[in-house]
């Protein structure tokens, strides 16, 4: 019932304008017939929960029976933060106020909750630091994250600019690792670390490198790039890919080479996973963005519904099998 539910609900608010724009790219793309691709994009849409958009992000035109069924589409994933997030906690993590005061023993820098502090408070902060970031107490994928440098501004001018970005907080800037430094040095590339907590273990279920290129964010839907981590060796094994399909095999900025690269400090990252995945038992399936810094890896914030658009993309799977059975795996202990 909840997936006929669903379904409905998709097709009820679907833009069958830029639906029939994604047919009419696949059948450039793949010189398929476009009444073929539109029903068996339908199949998908009932059969996998993959709407028009999964049907062309992740190819499945391209994929067989075998292969569709391992794919975490929308719908799945959807389904799964529903059954594992209870909606009554997903505060704690979504509004940064509340995650920095919940999981401050993992942020490893400072920081200040500027609609609730003084101008004494802020001018003290800023003289501690002369960088750092402002951040939407609720913004997502990198949106209205501005970087700061005191320099280019008089304190009170300063401070009546940041009281016009309305409900903020103010970041110390973290040093990034050199290592990864290597890799692209005007961004904090995060590492994606996606656990799930079941029988109070928290399981990790994959791990991506998000990657900044030409902007102080790592972002893929913001001009990143992401490629996958094993999660077991911290080891980079595929190519990069940005959100326009640019695969690039050595960073186009530093000319750094993708596959092979390590991040550093693998194993303490994991660990603080594995420990801050407990702090909240009632979000279960949680997106950590971690930094690796100077001083070790630290949380930049963390996802009580990250997106799947990173997941499985077409040049990052092995034989074209998708990552639900390990999700299944996590969930529920065995695969499905």
């Amino acid at each position: 019932m909840n997936k006929v539910k669903y379904l409905f609900k998709r097709i009820c608010n679907m833009n069958f304008k830029s639906m029939f724009k994604k047919i009419d790219d696949i059948h450039i793309k793949t010189k398929k017939n476009k009444i073929f691709i539109f029903f068996d994009m339908i199949y998908c849409g009932l059969k996998y929960q993959a709407g028009y958009m999964d049907y062309e992000l992740f190819e499945m035109y391209n994929l067989n029976r075998n292969q569709r069924k391992t794919v975490l589409t929308r719908g799945k994933n959807n389904a799964f933060i529903k059954e594992l997030n209870d909606k009554k906690h997903i505060y704690k993590l979504a509004s940064k106020k509340e995650f920095n005061t919940l999981f401050y023993k993992f942020l490893n820098r400072d920081w200040l909750d500027f609609n609730n502090s003084s101008e004494k408070e802020f001018n003290e902060f800023i003289k501690k630091h002369s960088t750092f970031m402002l951040k939407p107490i609720d913004g997502t994928c990198g949106k209205g994250i501005e970087k700061i440098n005191t320099k280019n501004y008089k304190k009170k001018e300063l401070f009546e600019y940041i009281q016009t970005k309305g409900n903020v907080i103010l970041e110390e800037v973290i040093i990034q690792h050199s290592d990864m430094d290597k890799m692209y040095a005007g961004a904090i590339n995060t590492c994606r670390i996606i656990s799930i907590l079941r029988d109070n273990e928290v399981h990790i279920v994959a791990a991506y490198l998000r990657i900044g290129n030409g902007s102080f964010v790592d972002n893929f839907n913001s001009g990143g790039m992401v490629v996958p981590v094993n999660k077991d060796t911290g080891i980079i094994e595929y190519n990069a890919l940005d959100k326009a399909h640019n695969l690039y095999e050595y960073h186009p900025i530093t000319k750094t080479k993708f596959i092979g690269f390590k991040i550093p400090m693998w194993e303490e990252a994991l660990n603080l996973v594995k420990e801050a995945g407990k702090i909240v038992p009632e979000v279960r399936l949680v997106g950590w963005d971690i930094g690796i810094s100077n001083k070790g890896p630290v949380i930049v914030e963390a996802n009580d519904f990250p997106g799947h658009d990173i997941y499985q993309l077409p040049p990052h799977r092995t034989n074209g099998i998708g990552v639900l059975p390990e999700f299944e795996k996590a969930i529920y202990g065995t695969k499905k």
